[in-house]
């Protein structure tokens, strides 16, 4: 039998535990509120019990926000892989039925792959399990592994490639890049050359807001440059911008078929060596054995693997 000692646990609420740690990962009362749907006070008197209960203050109010003591630290380090695996003991279906189940998935992802997978995904998962609900969350590869690490998605189809020891990533699929112009706009013959290349504006688009890409580098090595007159986080809004101004845009190849069929764009190869963008799935260890998550990266792999990307 297993040696416990019940009146050790008669003081003790999993929901302060909780608290604990999520007062951690946000450094703010107000933010751990927010995410465990509590009203600051009760998450202000969660912490008061909880300090009464470990005798120590537990967390600091600093500058930088709610900084935990060395003793939190500890707690923090020993209670967390512990409550994940009560998490997974006690919520853990024994089976997954998908028409039957009625589930919310977060999945993050760019608008270039949301635009490349979701309308083929969502088809899928639609017919085969309607009570399934896909919440599609803005990401992109400096925010990925931080996201999915806090539990704020449940998968992440990344561009990144930072894997820290906590999580897992799965390469599904790779794009190149191609050229994209509406005639109407720059009346040119495809491939395009170098020289028609940097001879015209681009629009780029940058999580960051740089100026400057791997495809600049090359150019540079060829005592080359462009002009970028344009730059977005968002891959959708280039198509009607090129469809009003003369310009290019380098994006994924996934992109291509539906922008020509839709927008009357014109396509080429990048005339310069462009790198491959590598598609995976990113999760959590700790959701390895997760049925439904298990369900879906299986569809995923699917649709992808139905996918064509267009020669260009």
């Amino acid at each position: 039998m297993f040696a416990i000692r019940e009146n050790d646990f008669h003081r003790i609420d999993l929901n302060l535990l909780t608290v604990l740690l999520v007062l951690k990962r946000e450094g703010s009362v107000s933010r751990a509120a927010e995410k465990l749907h509590l009203g600051q006070p009760a998450v202000s008197n969660a912490l008061a019990r909880l300090r009464t209960m470990f005798d120590d203050p537990l967390f600091v109010r600093t500058a930088q926000g709610m900084e935990p003591t060395p003793r939190a630290e500890a707690l923090i380090e020993a209670l967390g892989p512990l409550m994940e695996q009560m998490q997974q003991v006690l919520f853990q279906p024994e089976s997954f039925t998908p028409s039957e189940a009625n589930h919310v998935f977060r999945l993050g992802m760019s608008d270039w792959v949301e635009h490349w997978l979701m309308p083929d995904l969502q088809a899928r998962i639609s017919q085969d399990a309607p009570g399934i609900t896909i919440q599609v969350m803005a990401s992109d590869p400096f925010r990925d592994v931080e996201l999915v690490a806090k539990g704020e998605l449940d998968l992440a189809v990344s561009v990144g490639d930072t894997t820290p020891g906590t999580l897992r990533r799965e390469r599904i699929e790779t794009h190149s890049f191609c050229t994209l112009w509406h005639p109407a706009q720059l009346p040119l013959a495809a491939p395009l050359t170098l020289e028609n290349y940097v001879a015209h504006p681009h629009a780029l688009v940058s999580y960051r807001g740089a100026a400057w890409s791997a495809i600049d580098e090359q150019l540079a090595e060829l005592g080359k440059s462009r002009r970028v007159r344009y730059v977005t986080p968002h891959f959708s809004s280039l198509p009607p911008l090129l469809a009003r101004i003369p310009a290019l845009a380098t994006v994924p190849s996934g992109l291509a078929s539906g922008w020509i069929a839709h927008y009357g764009l014109c396509c080429s190869p990048v005339p310069v060596v462009t790198p491959e963008i590598a598609l995976s799935l990113l999760w959590h260890k700790r959701c390895d054995n997760d049925l439904p998550l298990g369900w879906l990266k299986d569809v995923i792999r699917s649709v992808i693997a139905d996918l064509t990307v267009p020669v260009v």
